[in-house]
């Protein structure tokens, strides 16, 4: 994919032809481009209001703004242990943003927040079995065997 040609070149022609200079057929060929170019830029500049290109953002485009973001951020200071699900919910009926399952998962993910136990996290309430009560859980058949 060749380079893009630079905005000097841009603003020449667009500036030749405000002047009257000649159609933008008659300039693409002056200036060396293509007619479709030509338009493509002029098409641009009526659209955007300026001559120079529009630097373009790769990457996705948030869906949740920068209120809803710290907004999410609340909840898992009140609640860290909150869902993926249950993050959706809150987002569709608190902040009126549908996202799915997946995205919710990206929007936690950009915000640096976890689903997972981390080591800053009490211990759960529940208590874990032990090597002896695991050995009671398995069926006798299997015990022996």
């Amino acid at each position: 994919m060749g380079k893009p040609l630079g905005d000097d070149l841009r603003r020449r022609l667009l500036f030749a032809y405000d002047q009257g200079e000649g159609t933008l057929e008659e300039l693409a060929s002056r200036f060396v481009v293509s007619l479709g170019w030509a338009k493509k830029i002029s098409a641009a500049r009526k659209r955007t209001g300026q001559a120079e290109r529009v630097p373009h953002k790769p990457g996705r485009k948030p869906r949740a703004g920068a209120e809803v973001q710290h907004q999410v951020r609340a909840w898992f200071v009140q609640q860290p242990d909150l869902t993926l699900a249950e993050v959706q919910q809150k987002l569709k009926r608190e902040a009126g943003v549908l996202l799915s399952l997946p995205q919710v998962w990206y929007l936690l993910r950009k915000l640096g927040l976890h689903l997972k136990k981390s080591h800053s996290t009490p211990p759960s309430e529940i208590p874990k079995p032990t090597a002896n009560s695991a050995k009671g859980l398995l069926p006798a058949s299997r015990r022996n065997g």
